[in-house]
């Protein structure tokens, strides 16, 4: 065939050398034919005389160096100032640049006066200073391009902050300034607090949330059972002036951490520690006590779906690092998701709740693996959507596959190897965030004191076992059962025989 191809075109070239002499001079017709033959001998595989091989080096020209098979990645470096306040940062090749400050504070430290102080803090975040009116940071932001952001959590609060990197003084003196410097006006914080009033009206639209809540406020005594919702008792309650207090007595020097992504320590480092190394040293409060009890949370809701949720404590946290990385792999080899998930690392078609509850029984909408893990202890379970009728089938279904787990022989190598590449998958494409770097810098330093290099957790992830995942799910489910329903609750068992399921064994 290629003989065949070669001859047509070597016929084709003669045709076109014979217009070419007719229609042009005689000099016309050489140059024409020329160009003509470089072009077919390179069609036709032949050698050419007018274009070098691409392997000669061309004079006066020296190729690049050769790029490294492996580049290693930025070190994490971390100052710690006199006061207390840690800055760390990693460097990028990224022209942006991320920054954040963490503290130590969350609704943990709410008392019972303070409750739903960090959730509108949360909502005054980048508002008015001593420095700046909120139109000004605002126009500030814009000016640069930037995008700010904050986050409220049970143990940790976050300020970010992501531009270019050439605007990270701007950035860093904008930010520290938003934090530190808050003046809470009467008329910002009471149009906050009509946006609150508001979330909560709509929190019936989002029972996920709702229940995962619930769970909260049920499984636990103590400070992890405050909401990190304002309750709708407190917002007639809280002003300014408690904010005040409320950051005052929380947001100090050794519970900061300044963290960047994409810039250079010492850069970072001469920019940021004139504007906190004035901040008091004061002595760390220890984190309130919680303690794990198992409860239950029903709503009656006009709905025509029954909301529920089951989950269990995996003690010791964070703190206990192994357990809480074997317990993420099992939540990403539960998986699950809505009844028309398509695929995502840890939901989609491959995952355990998708193939053996969601692909059989068309009456569930959603069904999905969650957890929640703090510093000390965690919460592990099951959230499903299904119709009130059919709702005692989803209890049984989630208590089956939470048992299945607990069960040598029920998890196979290959479903375990699927959940552990999809964890390092998660974990690998999240970390091409900048943000996401900045935040992980930020909460891992106010958690271990340091920031362990991804590595260390991939390596941790290729360690577990099937055995590991039988020994954490016994562990897991040992401990007292929490449940939260949400709708038509008329149905849903009871919380004795939901408990003896798991417990009578």
């Amino acid at each position: 065939m290629y003989r065949t191809a070669a001859s047509r075109l070597r016929s084709l070239k003669g045709r076109v050398g014979s217009l070419g002499t007719c229609r042009y001079a005689a000099s016309s017709a050489v140059a024409s034919n020329s160009t003509s033959s470089g072009l077919f001998s390179w069609l036709t595989g032949e050698s050419s005389s007018t274009l070098p091989p691409l392997e000669m080096p061309l004079a006066g020209i020296s190729p690049p160096n050769a790029l490294p098979d492996y580049v290693e990645p930025s070190k994490t470096k971390i100052t710690t100032l006199p006061n207390g306040v840690k800055i760390a940062s990693e460097t990028s090749t990224s022209p942006a640049a991320s920054i954040g400050l963490y503290i130590d504070c969350g609704s943990v430290y709410e008392t019972p006066i303070t409750s739903g102080a960090t959730h509108l803090l949360e909502r005054m975040a980048f508002k008015s200073t001593r420095n700046r009116s909120h139109l000004r940071v605002v126009r500030e932001v814009e000016a640069i391009g930037g995008n700010v952001a904050a986050s409220a959590s049970r143990e940790q609060m976050g300020y970010t902050f992501d531009a270019l990197k050439t605007y990270v003084p701007e950035m860093v003196e904008l930010l520290i300034d938003s934090v530190r410097n808050p003046v809470f006006l009467d008329w910002e914080v009471n149009e906050e607090l009509l946006k609150v009033k508001t979330e909560l009206s709509e929190l019936s639209n989002n029972p996920q949330g709702l229940l995962l809540e619930a769970i909260h406020s049920a499984g636990y005594a103590g400070a992890l059972a405050n909401p990190l919702l304002a309750p709708e008792s407190a917002l007639n309650r809280l002003d300014n002036t408690m904010l005040e207090e409320f950051v005052a007595e929380n947001y100090t020097a050794p519970r900061m951490v300044f963290a960047a992504s994409g810039v250079e320590h010492e850069e970072l480092l001469s920019i940021a520690e004139p504007l906190l190394s004035d901040l008091p040293k004061v002595a760390s409060p220890a984190e309130p006590e919680s303690k794990y009890v198992g409860g239950d949370f029903r709503q009656q809701a006009d709905s025509g779906s029954t909301h529920i949720a089951l989950a269990f404590e995996l003690p010791g946290g964070w703190i206990k690092e192994r357990d809480a990385v074997i317990l993420t792999v099992i939540q990403m080899l539960m998986g699950g998701g809505g009844s028309f998930s398509a695929g995502g690392p840890g939901k989609g078609m491959h995952s355990r709740l998708y193939l053996r509850v969601l692909n059989e029984y068309q009456q569930i909408q959603s069904f999905s693996a969650f957890n929640s893990i703090f510093n000390k202890t965690g919460l592990f379970g099951i959230y499903a959507s299904t119709s009130s009728d059919f709702v005692e089938k989803a209890v049984d279904l989630a208590a089956k596959e939470l048992m299945a787990l607990a069960t040598p022989g029920q998890v196979t190598q290959v479903q375990l190897n699927r959940a552990k590449e999809s964890t390092k998958s998660a974990v690998l494409m999240n970390l091409e965030s900048r943000m996401i770097v900045s935040e992980d810098i930020g909460r891992q330093i106010l958690t271990f004191g340091e920031r362990k290099p991804v590595e260390h957790f991939l390596k941790d992830v290729e360690k577990v076992t099937l055995d590991d995942v039988t020994s954490v799910a016994r562990r897991v489910l040992s401990s007292p059962l929490t449940m939260a329903s949400y709708g038509d609750v008329i149905h849903v068992p009871s919380y004795e025989s939901v408990s003896r399921r798991f417990h009578a064994r």
